[in-house]
């Protein structure tokens, strides 16, 4: 078992390197079922997908997550300067590999490819 790569953008913020659980953000009910969530159902741990790169949506959680992947934008994104802020690993215009809603509740990584911008992100096997 071990990591396989599924996704690589651009890494705009913390070179830090995450592991949590992937979690696809689809309407504001899903943030709303992080924010109210105990235990594994919580924000905390969460490295969340978002479509768009406009904060509104991971807002209230941000503080929270440990990490975003975002299918669209760039290191000028809001979403990606915020990232930067909170210290929060961000990979911005990320192509994943497979269903979104398959990877929900996946053991994931986040992280910087060495001496680059480019970030990916690895499902655990």
């Amino acid at each position: 078992m071990g990591f396989k790569l599924i996704g690589n953008g651009l890494s705009v913020s913390s070179k830090k390197e995450f592991e949590g659980v992937f979690i696809a953000i689809h309407t504001v009910q899903d943030v709303i079922k992080l924010i109210k969530g105990t235990g594994d159902e919580a924000a905390e741990g969460k490295i969340c997908w978002v479509e768009q790169a406009g904060a509104t949506t991971l807002g209230p959680i941000l503080s929270r997550i440990s990490g975003v992947v975002c299918q669209t934008g760039s290191s000028g994104s809001h979403i990606a300067i915020v990232a930067r802020e909170y210290e929060i690993p961000a990979i911005m215009s990320c192509a994943i590999k497979g269903n979104l809603d398959d990877l929900n509740g996946k053991k994931v990584k986040i992280r910087t490819v060495e001496n680059s911008n480019r970030g990916e992100l690895l499902l655990w096997e």
